[in-house]
């Protein structure tokens, strides 16, 4: 089980926060992350389609949430969005994993143990989402919604309306939100 990232020309990566990300409106790397059944996905396996890429936890109450509303937003999109949720938690076992992914009935979870993809997103939560466009561009990146520690029940969900932008042919409005959860555990 390799990871790879291909940097294709037109991946453009920003210095954010000391670190490097993708910058908005610019191509997305390839990668290769395993399954939990130990099956490579790359991201271009999905070109074509929208993909939104989540950064998750089985662990993380904020995870876990979300993922709720992910779900039931992903079941509407089926045809024309696909959804990978990335664990790039350390600490958390391949069977913890499996549990939680049946349990929330994810379509697939994705393996990056070694954060090299969280890193390369410069995802810092979980969940943080990140959202690319057909053509393998990153149209947004931060929160699902707009829970935070002083607002429990969400009234915005930021990624459902980048998602239906990206459906009726435009660009999302918001772009970036601050992401909110848990921090992704990189040392155990």
């Amino acid at each position: 089980m390799g990871y790879w990232i291909n940097f294709a020309p037109g991946g453009v990566l920003a210095a954010e926060d000391g670190g490097l990300s993708i910058a908005i409106n610019q191509h997305v790397p390839d990668f290769e992350l395993p399954d939990l059944e130990g099956q490579c996905h790359r991201l271009s396996d999905y070109r074509g389609r929208i993909v939104i890429v989540n950064f998750w936890s089985c662990e993380c109450p904020h995870s876990e949430r979300t993922d709720k509303a992910i779900m039931a937003m992903f079941a509407q999109w089926r045809d024309e969005v696909a959804f990978l949720s990335i664990a790039a938690n350390r600490n958390e076992s391949a069977e913890a994993l499996r549990q939680a992914a049946e349990a929330r009935r994810l379509p697939r979870v994705l393996v990056d143990a070694d954060h090299v993809v969280a890193d390369l997103f410069g995802a810092l939560t979980t969940p943080h989402v990140f959202l690319i466009d057909r053509d393998g561009l990153l149209r947004y990146r931060g929160a699902v919604d707009d829970v935070t520690f002083r607002q429990k029940t969400a009234s915005r969900f930021f990624l459902d309306e980048a998602v239906e932008a990206l459906l009726d042919c435009h660009s999302p409005a918001l772009t970036e939100s601050p992401a909110y959860g848990c921090t992704i555990v990189r040392e155990i």
